[in-house]
């Protein structure tokens, strides 16, 4: 039997939190705010990571690793950033245990305190900017163009699966550059690089923009980032890239020597997207039957479910379904035969819809007399028979179908929630009701926390494409020349 999901109109939070555990996505650990990513969860984030790590080495970036530990003294060197992050740092302060006295078990050895506290990175700027220092000499080092993938913990007191977590999985890159106009141009490209992949492959619509002064990342002298719309009318911010000048070159020394011979610091940007990428595609995409999965990247994209009485209908079933599952993955098309014995075809039918399987594929006696096939769609639950004969190249039409309707459906619907407002009161109306709202704004930190205090909403970004456009700021009166992107946000 299916699994209950809580429909999104009834509990949206719920609803989230029923497709995370109920399609084995994830689950929360015996450690406050953290997870365990299980196997069906993790191929979906293997195959993001696949195709980013990808599209990242075909720009030019190779990947490296970095301690988890920071040394606290490394982000004492750099003001901005460390203010950021101070809140939300992990410290270790000894470096052994040992049984009590008493023999009620562990505990922290006063005797083995550490000279300098060491940070569970929370980021590796820092950590990153001090091992810079000695591979850069001269511009024949430049550009440095390196990723990690890599745990970060940031310690939260409101957690959720993957949207919020204490510790979770990223990409982190840090590059240094010759001069600004390359670091810009870097920021620029792996922001573009996001944008795609979440069009590409996630089916997932995106504002690309600039943050305000206060969403702006610790440290960073400009951020860009990606903006999406989830189900529920708020944003969420999918990736981000930032330009940060020569801030933290400065604040570590790390300077090179020009072709003429001059010394000078580097130009840097760092960039990231994390596990949040798998809670922003549960929300674009699913329903109250379950998961939903573009077929780019779902763990497998077909599953073929035979229907039978008996040992003997299995084994003709079985040769059917197999040779049709190696005529799909010689055309790149990953398959599932589920033939188990321990669960009946309609509970399997419940749980691969559960699961997001984009086709299944069902196979019985009366379709080997026939020579049919029975295909279900996940994305819009229709069913339709079809002749078995020259099935791979349907099959391989109907997943194109999918991934493209996904990211339609998904668009329309963000346009369908995406307003103009022209006065204060149309502005709270439309944010109360839920969406992004482009609206003036006079350009001020004070005006912008001023909007947020009244309406929990925050500037998402200022969008690349803005116009420009002569209005007046709806909360401050004052003159603006564009609009900007609000909404409230996860």
């Amino acid at each position: 039997m299916a699994k209950k999901i809580t429909s999104r109109e009834e509990d949206y939070s719920q609803w989230y939190n029923d497709i995370v555990q109920e399609a084995d996505l994830a689950e929360n650990s015996g450690v406050r705010g953290c997870m365990v990513i299980k196997p069906y969860g993790y191929a979906i984030w293997e195959k993001m990571q696949a195709e980013l790590d990808r599209m990242f080495k075909e720009t030019g970036h190779v990947n490296a690793y970095f301690p988890l530990f920071i040394p606290k003294s490394y982000l004492s060197k750099e003001a901005d950033h460390i203010e950021g992050f101070a809140k939300e740092c992990a410290v270790v302060t000894h470096y052994r245990l040992k049984n009590a006295e008493d023999g009620s078990g562990v505990v922290v050895d006063p005797n083995a305190k550490l000279e300098e506290e060491l940070i569970v990175r929370p980021t590796s700027e820092t950590i990153i900017w001090d091992t810079y220092r000695k591979w850069i000499q001269s511009y024949r080092d430049l550009p440095l163009l390196i990723n990690q993938w890599a745990n970060v913990v940031r310690w939260e007191m409101r957690t959720r699966l993957f949207l919020r977590t204490s510790e979770f999985l990223w990409q982190e890159g840090h590059t240094a550059h010759a001069t600004k106009k390359e670091a810009l141009e870097e920021t620029k490209q792996m922001i573009n690089i996001y944008a795609k992949f979440a069009k590409s492959f996630m089916a997932m619509p995106v504002v690309q923009g600039l943050k305000s002064a206060n969403e702006r990342f610790a440290g960073a002298e400009e951020t860009y980032c990606i903006e999406a719309l989830m189900q529920d009318g708020k944003a969420l911010q999918a990736g981000t890239s930032h330009f940060l000048a020569q801030n933290f070159a400065k604040a570590f020394d790390v300077k090179f020597a020009t072709a003429e011979g001059k010394q000078e610091y580097v130009w840097a940007t760092s960039w990231g997207v994390s596990t949040r990428l798998m809670g922003a595609l549960i929300m674009t995409h699913s329903d109250d039957h379950g998961l939903v999965l573009p077929p780019k990247l779902a763990p497998f994209q077909v599953v073929i479910i035979p229907i039978y009485k008996g040992d003997e209908q299995l084994e003709k079933l079985s040769e059917v379904a197999m040779k049709l599952q190696k005529s799909l993955e010689k055309k790149g098309i990953t398959v599932k035969f589920d033939k188990r014995d321990t669960h009946k075809p309609g509970w399997k039918f419940a749980e691969y819809e559960l699961k997001g399987v984009p086709l299944r594929l069902a196979l019985g006696a009366r379709d080997l007399e026939n020579g049919t096939i029975e295909v279900a769609r996940r994305d819009t639950l229709e069913k339709e028979t079809y002749q078995i004969i020259d099935i791979d190249v349907k099959v391989e039409n109907l997943l194109e179908k999918i991934q493209n309707n996904l990211y339609k459906k998904a668009l329309t619907f963000r346009e369908d929630r995406t307003f103009k407002a022209d006065s204060r009161e149309e502005f709270i109306r439309l944010i109360e009701q839920g969406g992004f709202v482009y609206a003036h704004w006079d350009g001020t930190s004070e005006t912008e926390e001023k909007i947020k205090q009244e309406t929990k909403a925050t500037i998402r970004c200022i969008p690349f494409d803005a116009q420009e456009e002569h209005g007046t700021c709806l909360f401050s009166g004052k003159s603006s020349n564009k609009r900007v992107l609000f909404a409230k946000a996860y």
